[in-house]
C-alpha cells in the first residue's frame, strides 16, 4: 500500500483521501446492490445507537488515512511504518485496560521484547514520531470501536464511509471549482484513484471481521506483518536509509512476534489435550 500511494505522488494528499472515501462508497453500494440488497445497510443507518458509535470510528479512520497518505507523499514511509509498529502495542494496552483481557507470561515476554524494538526504532525517528503516534492511536481506537460495536463488518464500513463522504465530496467540488482537481486529468492517475476504493475496502472489511472474532491482544500483534511490509517498501523500493539501530529494532520486533506465536501454539495444544 505505501508503494500504491507513492504512485499518486503529485496529487494533493487530501484529494487522495477524498477520492479514496468516495470510490470506497461507490464500491460498497455496488456490492450491496449486486449481492444482498440494501436491507442490512439501511438497518444500520436507521439504528441511532449504531450510528452514534460508528461516527467516532469514521473520524478515527479518516484521521488515520489523511496522516498516512501525507506521510507517504512527504517521503516518511519508515516513519509511517513505525506508527503501525506502535499500533499493536496500543492495541495490547487497550485490550488490558478497557477489555480486561489477561496476559499470559509468554505473552508478556513477547510484548516486552517487541516493545523494546519499537522504542529503539522510535529514538531513531524522533522528527516524525508525531506521525507515528497519530497513526498508532487513531487506528487502535478505530479497532476498539469496531470491536465493541455490534454491526456486520461490511455494513459498518459502509456507514463509516457514508459519514465521511459529505466532507470528501465537498472537498472535490471545491477543487473542481478552482480548476485544481487532479482526478480526470491523466488516465493512470484517475484509474489509480478509482482503484483506491478496492484497495481501501477489502483490507478494512477483513480487519473489521477479525476485530470482532479475535482477542484484541492477538489482533494487535498480528498487525506487525503490515508495517514490516511498509518498512521493507520504504527501504528496498523507495530508497530510504536503514541504520544499525533500525535493523536491531526490526529484529527485536520479530523475535517478540515469534515468541507470541509460540506461546499461542503451546496454549492451543494444551487446550486440545484438556478437551480430549
Amino acid at each position: 500500500m505505501p508503494l500504491y500511494f507513492h504512485w499518486l505522488d503529485g496529487v494533493g494528499p487530501v484529494e487522495v483521501v477524498a477520492q479514496r472515501i468516495l470510490w470506497s462508497l461507490v464500491l460498497i453500494l455496488s456490492i450491496f446492490a449486486l449481492r444482498t440488497g440494501f436491507g442490512a445497510f439501511v438497518a444500520v443507518l436507521r439504528a441511532r445507537r449504531l450510528m452514534l458509535a460508528l461516527a467516532p470510528s469514521a473520524i478515527f479512520i479518516g484521521v488515520n488515512w489523511t496522516t498516512y497518505i501525507w506521510a507517504i507523499h512527504a517521503g516518511h514511509v519508515v516513519g509511517a511504518s513505525l506508527g503501525y509498529f506502535l499500533n499493536p502495542l496500543v492495541n495490547v494496552l487497550l485490550g488490558v485496560l478497557v477489555l480486561k483481557e489477561r496476559l499470559r507470561r509468554g505473552q508478556v515476554l513477547a510484548i516486552v521484547v517487541a516493545a523494546s524494538g519499537v522504542a529503539l526504532m522510535a529514538t531513531a525517528a524522533l522528527e516524525t514520531l508525531w506521525v507515528s503516534v497519530v497513526l498508532a492511536v487513531s487506528f487502535a481506537l478505530y479497532g476498539l470501536v469496531r470491536k465493541l460495536t455490534p454491526v456486520e463488518a461490511f455494513a459498518g464500513l459502509g456507514a463509516e464511509t457514508l459519514i465521511l463522504s459529505p466532507l470528501a465530496l465537498g472537498w472535490c467540488l471545491w477543487l473542481a471549482s478552482q480548476g485544481t482537481m487532479d482526478f480526470g486529468r491523466e488516465p493512470l492517475t484517475t484509474g489509480l484513484m478509482i482503484l483506491s476504493g478496492a484497495v481501501t475496502t477489502v483490507p478494512l472489511v477483513l480487519f473489521a471481521v477479525a476485530a470482532r472474532r479475535l482477542p484484541f491482544l492477538a489482533l494487535g500483534l498480528l498487525q506487525y506483518i503490515a508495517p514490516t511490509l511498509q518498512f521493507l517498501c520504504g527501504v528496498l523500493l523507495l530508497g530510504e536509509t536503514l541504520n544499525r539501530g533500525q535493523m536491531l529494532s526490526f529484529g527485536l520486533i520479530w523475535i517478540g512476534l515469534i515468541l507470541f506465536a509460540l506461546d499461542s501454539y503451546r496454549c492451543a495444544r494444551r487446550t486440545r489435550r484438556d478437551v480430549a
